[in-house]
């Protein structure tokens, strides 16, 4: 009887150190990381557009480039917006004069619940003539300073103060060729509507030389 008794308490160690025991395959599966906002300059986001828009049409050539700063850009709520001269979500259109179409792309590295989808998706198409001044494509070899760049030329010229005054004000940038000009020039609009904003201070994409404040 006492051999039974022992031989149970020993069975029972035994089952009971098996099913302690961490099991190989019941390990939780790590979570995967996070994904970051990604936010780039004018002049990367544009290489990515046209290397896409390509795909469309194998004569396209850029028309206008624009960022659209959201809040979050750069994975930090409360990071100023455009004040590295980098946006997360950039939209441009591109020209085919074989189609005598244009044609939107977006490119974003913005992330969370309301973002645009990651990477580059393609918009709408409408029609498109060159002799237009208003859609004039420029080609990418007069594209010679980014935005960054602009951006330092722009502070010089009344953005450094407005920015002083106002530090969470957003700063975007659009890019286009000026006929009346013949130049390809950035323009850096400080203020939360890029189409009303509070300083408009264009640039010489090719020179980085300021041209003038945008009434």
């Amino acid at each position: 009887m006492t051999g039974k008794i022992a031989f149970a308490i020993g069975l029972a160690v035994v089952l009971s150190a098996c099913s302690s025991a961490p099991s190989g395959g019941s390990a939780p599966a790590p979570k995967p990381a996070e994904k970051q906002t990604v936010a780039e300059s004018g002049r990367v986001a544009l290489q990515r557009l046209y290397t896409t828009s390509r795909g469309w049409a194998g004569d396209t050539e850029p028309i206008t480039i624009q960022s659209q700063n959201y809040k979050n850009a750069g994975g930090n709520p409360n990071a100023p917006l455009g004040h590295d001269g980098k946006s997360a979500v950039w939209r441009g259109t591109f020209g085919s004069h074989s189609r005598q179409l244009m044609k939107t792309y977006m490119w974003s590295g913005l992330t969370g619940p309301d973002a645009p989808s990651l990477g580059v998706t393609p918009g709408s198409e409408d029609s498109f003539s060159a002799g237009n001044t208003s859609t004039q494509p420029f080609q990418l070899v007069y594209l010679k300073f980014d935005t960054d760049q602009a951006l330092e030329t722009a502070q010089k010229h009344g953005g450094e103060a407005l920015l002083k005054k106002n530090p969470d004000m957003p700063v975007n940038f659009a890019l286009n060729w000026d006929p009346r000009r013949t130049m390809l020039v950035w323009r850096v609009l400080y203020g939360k509507s890029a189409n009303e904003p509070e300083l408009d201070v264009m640039v010489n994409a090719t020179t980085n030389d300021f041209i003038r404040i945008e009434k």
